[in-house]
């Protein structure tokens, strides 16, 4: 069930890549790249899903006397740890050299499916062979037990994915960032204070709109000349940047305190 979600999810991260790679148009000025957080969130719903079905399922099946799986389950399951560890470790690769949370999340789920199947080949050696070996016939319940196991795993990992899309979604901002921004910006030779910055992230890429304190004696070609420096230091330092949004204002000196 959780290899079927997988597919789904795997299915939405790539049409989520193909949607965020457009490059911006009038309707979508800021660009498509918050298609990627929207396919991590639903990964990270049908993972969610698949781990209260999972558990439900498990606890009807411990109600209910039933025969232990048979012992070919173990070549699968062995066959599925490999194979999902092996996509895990292709997916991350490729999601952290393009910085795709999609492709993240994607990875992420490959990994849950080998974590849980390696709790199903402990739950279901224990139900095949645990009865027989130590005369307990209530170790048939194992494979149940490790499925519950499991999903408290899936539902983790489900966690780990849910919060940074709706982060982003929600335009949650970046402090590092933000820091790292106003440095650059402020050892600029003509800004004399970075009133403010505010980053939201879209995809791939972040979007950072800043308020420049120059000389108030600057002429306005000299004021957006010095903008567009900044602009381009920021996007050459930080490739991240796909979007830099500034505006000038006056600074003038704080006034004294004379109470």
């Amino acid at each position: 069930m959780e290899s079927f979600a997988d597919t789904l999810g795997s299915v939405l991260v790539w049409q989520a890549l193909r949607v965020a790679s457009r490059p911006p148009d009038e309707k979508h000025p800021w660009g498509y790249g918050r298609a990627e957080a929207v396919a991590s969130l639903l990964v990270g719903v049908l993972l969610v899903g698949a781990a209260l079905l999972i558990t439900v399922q498990s606890i009807h099946e411990i109600l209910i006397p039933h025969q232990p799986p048979e012992p070919w389950t173990l070549l699968v399951l062995l066959a599925v740890i490999a194979v999902k560890e092996f996509l895990f470790r292709i997916v991350i690769r490729g999601a952290d050299a393009f910085e795709s949370d999609a492709a993240r999340a994607d990875a992420w789920h490959h990994r849950s499916d080998a974590i849980t199947s390696t709790a199903a080949l402990l739950g279901v050696s224990l139900a095949i062979w645990g009865p027989k070996w130590w005369d307990l016939p209530t170790l048939v319940v194992a494979d149940e037990a490790a499925a519950i196991l499991a999903s408290g795993v899936i539902l983790l990992t489900a966690w780990h994915l849910i919060q940074p899309a709706l982060h982003e979604l929600l335009d949650a901002t970046s402090p590092e960032l933000e820091q790292h921004i106003r440095q650059i910006a402020e050892s600029i030779d003509g800004v004399l204070c970075v009133e403010k910055v505010a980053v939201r992230k879209s995809g791939a890429g972040h979007h950072a709109d800043m308020h420049l304190q120059l000389d108030p004696e600057l002429s306005l070609n000299h004021a957006h000349a010095l903008a567009g420096k900044v602009k381009a230091r920021l996007r050459s330092e930080i490739p991240a940047l796909t979007g830099v949004l500034i505006h000038v204002e006056p600074w003038f000196p704080p006034t004294p305190n004379t109470n």
